[in-house]
């Protein structure tokens, strides 16, 4: 509520408008204006004020216009361009308030995201503010302004269970931020969980394992650890983290992904989440994924997912297969990270023909062709399949 003194600035204010435009004409007055309102901090106001003055410098009338449609070309443009500074610095002063939520609106007008990620990549939650933390989460998360940052902040300070409901909704065509999370989470679990086991060691009074020791080194032996379908995380959430960890890139990552896959076969069967086809059994057979991208077991790993592949299907017009093409996807991905192209191709080409590129997680036959640098083996799959377009792509490569 405005108090006398509020409202004796107020009138203050509006004298000293008044003088500047009889001492110094329009110009002065809206300078008076436009500081006045800058340093009260009522930037809303100072909009209004800055395009104010864009009119009058520009000659038009002082009256803001319905649409700016009512302004002839080249002023329109001239006007909209003020506009766009206007909103720029306006968006920039909450920022250095600090007030990300309230910038954002404004940056979003003019579609810039950047100063609003940068500042996002400052903030510092205070545990004393959580409405503040729960806003700057929606605008980095949810408006995906900064997702990476955003869901850090979550899984910081909501816990491993909100962070992987927000990783489910992650679009899919957003990889590098979906790789990110995914390694975020992996390394989170990975800690708890190596604590939760160090501490039972120690809770039973036998020697502590080295520091840095491996989830498969402290376990090694202690088959105790898992006696009477006892665990040391929610298993739930181990299930989870497992399952997305074969988008891992970084190798610390998916490391430690194999050590929780580790621990997972040391579970109770009862303990032990179905798996989803081609990892039929949900740790034992992404255990053997992840040692692939490590460079093990990769012969035992792909002969393992060549058996889960079944017979190609027909795809229809919808995009729909007699078969499913899940394990051929998993298969091409795996083939593709160990460095084999030739044999990528091979099965693309075999079991994912005619269906959409959008569809696939895994590089499209194109894409696996431009790796391998073969795009005459592109324009022999386009060819069989009667496909004009990836054809004319594969020879234009060729002609490069």
């Amino acid at each position: 509520m405005s108090g006398p003194s509020t409202a004796a600035g107020a009138e203050a204010s509006l004298l000293a408008i008044e003088t500047a435009l009889r001492e110094g004409g329009p110009a002065a007055a809206i300078d008076r204006l436009v500081a006045d309102l800058d340093a009260s901090g009522d930037y809303r106001a100072l909009l209004d004020a800055l395009l104010l003055k864009a009119r009058h410098e520009l000659g038009l009338s002082p009256i803001t216009p319905a649409s700016t449609s009512e302004i002839p070309e080249p002023l329109r443009s001239r006007y909209e361009e003020r506009y766009v500074e206007a909103i720029r610095l306006v968006g920039s002063k909450h920022l250095a308030m600090g007030d990300i939520p309230t910038a954002w609106a404004y940056f979003r007008v003019i579609g810039e995201t950047q100063p609003v990620a940068l500042a996002i990549d400052e903030f510092r939650p205070d545990d004393d503010d959580p409405d503040r933390l729960g806003a700057v989460i929606e605008v980095a998360f949810n408006h995906g302004v900064h997702p990476r940052r955003g869901f850090e902040l979550i899984l910081e300070h909501y816990g491993t269970c909100s962070a992987i409901t927000a990783f489910e909704g992650i679009p899919p065509h957003d990889e590098s931020v979906r790789v990110a999370c995914a390694e975020r989470l992996i390394d989170r679990l990975h800690r708890d969980l190596c604590a939760n086991v160090r501490a039972d060691i120690a809770s039973r009074g036998q020697p502590a394992p080295p520091e840095g020791s491996s989830l498969a080194e402290m376990i090694a032996g202690r088959d105790w650890l898992f006696a009477e379908d006892a665990y040391h995380i929610d298993v739930s959430h181990l299930a989870s983290v497992v399952r997305m960890s074969v988008m891992a890139k970084d190798r610390l990552a998916i490391a430690k992904a194999a050590d929780l896959a580790e621990y997972g076969r040391r579970l109770s069967p009862r303990l032990q989440y179905e798996g989803h086809p081609p990892f039929d059994r949900t740790y034992d057979d992404h255990w053997l994924y992840l040692h692939a991208l490590l460079g093990e077991h990769i012969e035992e790993a792909l002969a393992l997912f060549r058996s889960r592949l079944g017979e190609p299907g027909n795809i229809g017009e919808d995009g729909d297969s007699a078969v499913p093409t899940l394990a051929a996807q998993v298969l091409v991905n795996l083939l593709a990270r160990v460095g084999r192209l030739d044999e990528a191709i091979e099965v693309s080409s075999e079991y994912l023909a005619g269906l959409p590129d959008a569809s696939l997680f895994c590089p499209t036959v194109a894409q696996l062709c431009q790796r391998a640098r073969n795009p005459a083996r592109l324009a022999e799959i386009a060819r069989h399949r009667g496909d004009p377009v990836q054809y004319a792509i594969a020879l234009l490569a060729m002609d490069v």
